[in-house]
C-alpha cells in the first residue's frame, strides 16, 4: 500500500466524499452485502488473489526452489503467472475489442508488469512464509489497478501527487526488508527447502 501512496492520495483528493462519508460505507452492511452478491468483485477480490497465490506462490515455490534457489525461483515463477493471464488475449480477439496490434500491445505490457508482481509476491511469500500476505497485495493491486500515470501528471495538484508518488516507491524501498523481517513471522518452512542451497537468500 505505501508503493501506492501517490494513487491513494490521488484517489482521496478526486473522491467526492469526505473521511466520514467514506467509513460510514465501509462499515455499512448493506455495502457489503452488495459487494458479495457481485460476481465480478468476488472474481477480483476473493477468487482470483486466493487462487492465484495458492497455485503460483504455495504450491510453485515450495517446488522450484528446491531445483533453482531462492533468486531464480522468485524470477521464474513469475513467468508462468504473467503467461497464465494471457486468457484475456482470448477474450479481446473473440469479442474483437480493439485491433490485432493493440491487443497484443495491450497484452505484453500486462505480462510485464504481472510478472514484476507475481516476483514481489514471491518475495514477500518466502520472507514470511505466509500466503496472507501475497493474498492481500493481489487484491488490493486489483482493486486499485495500475497507476494513473498520465492522469498525476495532468492532475490540477500535479505537484502534490507527484510528491506522493515518488514518497511512495522511496519509502516501499526504505521498508521493503525491515517490514519483511522473517524474525517478526515466527518460523518459515519455505526456507528450509533450500537451506542446502547456495547463492541469494533472502531469509537470512
Amino acid at each position: 500500500m505505501v508503493l501506492f501512496l501517490g494513487p491513494l492520495i490521488q484517489l482521496s483528493m478526486d473522491c467526492p466524499w469526505d473521511w466520514v462519508d467514506g467509513l460510514k460505507v465501509m462499515f455499512d452492511p448493506r455495502f457489503w452485502t452488495l459487494c458479495l452478491s457481485d460476481m465480478r468483485w468476488l472474481r477480483n477480490q476473493v477468487i482470483a488473489p486466493l487462487t492465484e497465490e495458492l497455485v503460483f506462490r504455495a504450491c510453485m515455490l515450495p517446488m522450484l526452489i528446491p531445483c533453482t534457489g531462492q533468486g531464480p525461483a522468485i524470477f521464474t515463477c513469475p513467468l508462468f503467472f504473467g503467461v497464465a493471464h494471457f486468457h484475456h488475449v482470448i477474450e479481446q480477439l473473440r469479442f474483437r475489442q480493439g485491433s490485432i496490434a493493440s491487443i497484443f500491445l495491450s497484452a505484453a505490457f500486462q505480462f510485464s508488469y504481472t510478472a514484476v508482481f507475481g516476483a514481489y509476491t514471491a518475495f514477500i511469500f518466502i520472507r514470511t512464509g505466509h500466503l496472507i500476505g501475497p493474498v492481500l497485495c493481489h487484491s488490493f493491486c486489483n482493486y486499485i489497478g495500475f497507476p494513473a500515470i498520465c492522469a498525476a501528471l495532468e492532475h490540477p495538484q500535479r505537484l502534490t501527487v507527484v510528491i506522493f508518488y515518488v514518497l511512495g516507491m522511496v519509502l516501499f524501498l526504505l521498508l521493503l526488508h525491515p517490514m519483511t523481517d522473517p524474525a517478526f513471522f515466527g518460523d518459515i518452512p519455505i526456507c528450509s527447502l533450500s537451506a542446502a542451497s547456495s547463492g541469494f537468500s533472502v531469509c537470512s
